[in-house]
């Protein structure tokens, strides 16, 4: 295609305009991704500064790449730069990925340094950071259990919210004591993950304590020996599957009570005595029966002699009749009857009432 020379200032004009809209869009560009940059840079430009001059090896492009997974950038940092500091990062590789996958399980990862930290500064307690990160995430307080195996802890037994106010047990004499005890207890971090709490030891030792009481022979043993109790209780392994390891048992107070044992054999000579006025009470209740049931049987009885007697008169006049028994026989008989009631009178026997040889009283 030929141009007309006319048309050629035309199109070198044009392209000249392109060219200018084309810097002028590149210019907006990297003015843009300049101000992004700048923007980008001094949020984490605080960050960066402190990771480079502290030594936590943690770049801004490792900053930005935390921003968009949504990883807090400041708790890693913070986190990196207090374990390059206080020297763990030289004994134990603690990478910023490994911090930031435990961020991202839901872990107290500031916690987990400062309970590193601690076991570190002590020199008496193995801890390395996978296992405090197991810890951490398994719920517990890292950095609690940390101080109480530096710093053993005392529980009071029974717990001062408890309902009762002392552990209450009996000798075999029978005499109350009321014990206060105290023990110290120092984290197993072997057994954290799974062990009991403080509820398990607490009960543990109070049921120790009683059955040391309960097997003293009289309270005076115990008073004069309550580092028994102790001895006794500590032989039990009382620690064993808890998180807690027994440092020691003291007891803190112990008073005498009641003299129980008394209580209860009152209390069951009141109950014999009740079972034997029963059981007396019943035996009466059978003598009066028995003596009812006679009373009767002796009126049964008085009635069959009676009627026998009755038939007596019958006999008699058939026998007068039949020519048995003789006019003299009959008032012979009379007269020992009348003889023998005139002693029984004089005797003052009180008799049943007889009947005459005819029949009338």
């Amino acid at each position: 295609m030929l141009l007309c020379p006319k048309s050629l200032p035309l199109l070198q004009l044009g392209d000249r305009s392109l060219w200018e809209n084309a810097l002028l869009v590149g210019g907006i560009l990297a003015i843009l991704v300049a101000m992004v940059f700048i923007a980008v840079f001094w949020r984490f430009a605080k960050l960066w500064i402190q990771s480079k001059t502290t030594g936590a090896g943690i770049g801004i492009f490792d900053l930005i790449r935390m921003w968009l997974r949504k990883v807090n950038p400041t708790i890693i940092t913070r986190a990196k730069i207090m374990a390059v500091q206080s020297g763990l990062d030289d004994e134990e590789e603690i990478s910023t990925k490994a911090l930031e996958a435990h961020y991202l399980a839901g872990g107290n990862l500031p916690l987990v340094i400062r309970a590193m930290i601690a076991a570190k500064k002590a020199k008496i307690i193995p801890l390395t950071f996978k296992r405090a990160t197991a810890i951490d995430l398994a719920g517990r307080n890292i950095l609690e259990a940390v101080q109480t195996s530096v710093y053993p802890r005392v529980i009071d037994c029974p717990a001062r919210d408890a309902k009762r106010p002392s552990l209450d047990s009996i000798a075999k004499n029978g005499i109350q004591l009321k014990v206060k005890a105290r023990v110290t207890v120092r984290a197993n971090l072997d057994q954290l993950i799974g062990g009991a709490t403080e509820d398990t030891i607490v009960a543990r030792v109070g049921e120790g304590i009683v059955s040391a009481i309960g097997s003293a022979v009289t309270h005076a043993d115990v008073l004069e020996n309550p580092d028994r109790i102790s001895r006794t209780v500590l032989a039990r392994k009382l620690d064993s599957q808890t998180a807690f390891e027994i440092v020691s048992i003291d007891i803190a107070d112990i008073d005498v009570g009641d003299n129980i044992g008394a209580r209860l054999q009152a209390d069951q000579a009141e109950a014999d005595t009740r079972v034997a006025r029963a059981q007396a009470e019943g035996k009466r209740a059978m003598a009066v029966a028995r003596e009812q049931e006679n009373v009767a049987s002796i009126e049964e009885n008085r009635a069959l002699l009676v009627e026998s007697e009755a038939q007596v008169p019958i006999a008699i006049a058939d026998a007068l009749r039949s020519g048995k028994l003789g006019i003299l026989d009959y008032y012979r008989l009379k007269n020992v009857q009348a003889d023998t009631d005139m002693r029984e009178a004089i005797a003052g026997v009180s008799v049943t009432p007889t009947r005459s040889a005819d029949g009338v009283s």
